[in-house]
């Protein structure tokens, strides 16, 4: 018990101290929560060693987390904001798959490795975007519900694209396994768009009865939302993507608004020990003896995702200004691909050096996709003053 508190008051304390700094340059916490995962882990103070079991409960707070997007999101009238994020997203596949072509051909790598690069190029961070916007008040503008419906876009290929990965190796693979999961995804874009016309959904008197009952709703309000990802789980889906839809469903019962101060500290406690275990994961004798390829790989992720999506922006009629500050957003790899990594390399599909590799890869480019972002806004703000002054 003694060992335990030890190594909680530690973790605390040194998410207080990082949070602090950050606070200073108006940056998101989830840095603080990667950073933390690095100097606690393993490879430097050794406070925690076993990463596998802090993400197994840290995946809870993602759960939560996506529960509370779908609470706070407004799934918009207008047609365009529904359709314009998966004509996005199409162009953003499209580029990603020929921006890993080129790097398999100048590199050599196999069909395999060059897939799953297009797979992580295609993924980016739900939870830091979504935090990044929330911190500046843009979650709820034109523009950020555009940003976030091609993020929950994203989530939903997840589910296909995780099927196709565990059955690659497999010689009993039927086309017909990917068909479910390609189904519900139609079906939760279908009930969105239906959703967008519906103001309140009542329930029966029953649940006004919970309103007065602190103990009720914060066990109610839980049950929600990991039974919702559980049941997408056993449908093949992302259980991210499961408490996301029960958040959209639950946004538009009134009677639930006491919600969210009732599972707020649940969401920050179990969303940080999510992102400490990717920074615990992060092998770092590996990422010091292979320094050129993993910092090379870092940077030309962050720039390319960012150029990929800015064209995409561009081609859909939005503004440079726009573009430049939506590439930025998604030029990260997400906590997903981290998940379709650990798929592929269980799988066999790649080798155990491009699976910890990527593994760096991903993590610095979620720990470093804040600072990038900050940089091409000041570098915006810089255009914008000059071309004023002209």
């Amino acid at each position: 018990m003694n060992e335990l508190l030890w190594s909680v008051s530690i973790l605390c304390l040194t998410t207080l101290g990082i949070m602090f700094i950050l606070k200073k340059f108006n940056q998101p916490y989830l840095i603080a929560y990667i950073m933390v995962g690095i100097i606690l882990g393993p490879h430097i103070s050794g406070v925690f060693t076993d990463p596998e079991q802090t993400e197994t409960i840290g995946e809870i707070g993602i759960l939560l987390l996506m529960f509370f997007l779908g609470m706070e999101i407004n799934v918009p009238d207008n047609k365009s904001l529904l359709i314009k994020p998966v004509v996005a997203q199409t162009i953003k596949i499209i580029l990603s798959i020929g921006c890993a072509f080129l790097i398999g051909h100048f590199a050599g790598l196999s069909l395999n490795s060059i897939a799953l690069i297009a797979i992580l190029f295609v993924f980016n961070s739900t939870a830091v975007v979504s935090e990044f916007l929330n911190k500046h008040q843009t979650l709820k503008t034109t523009f950020g519900i555009m940003v976030l419906n091609i993020l929950i876009f994203q989530d939903l290929l997840l589910a296909p694209v995780l099927t196709l990965l565990k059955a690659w190796n497999n010689r009993e693979f039927h086309f017909s396994s990917i068909m479910f999961p390609v189904l519900l995804c139609g079906v939760i874009f279908f009930i969105l768009k239906r959703i967008r016309n519906v103001q309140e959904i009542r329930l029966p008197k029953f649940f006004t009865s919970i309103e007065n009952d602190h103990d009720l709703q914060v066990f109610f309000g839980l049950f929600l939302c990991l039974i919702s990802g559980l049941i997408a789980e056993a449908a093949g889906m992302s259980s991210a993507l499961g408490s996301f839809m029960a958040g959209v469903v639950v946004g538009r019962v009134k009677t639930f608004d006491w919600l969210e101060h009732s599972l707020i500290p649940f969401k920050v406690f179990f969303t940080t020990l999510f992102f400490v275990s990717i920074g615990l994961r992060l092998d770092i004798p590996y990422l010091f003896s292979n320094f050129s390829i993993i910092f090379l790989g870092t940077f030309f992720v962050l720039i390319s995702n960012s150029v990929m999506s800015a064209v995409t922006f561009r081609l859909l009629k939005f503004n440079w200004k726009e573009s430049w500050y939506g590439g930025a957003l998604l030029s990260q790899t997400g906590e997903f691909g981290i998940l379709a990594l650990s798929v592929a390399y269980k799988s066999g599909i790649i080798e155990y050096s491009l699976y910890k590799s990527g593994l760096g890869i991903t993590c610095l480019s979620l720990l470093l996709s804040t600072i990038w972002i900050a940089i091409l806004n000041s570098l915006m703000r810089e255009k914008t003053l000059m071309k004023k002054f002209r």
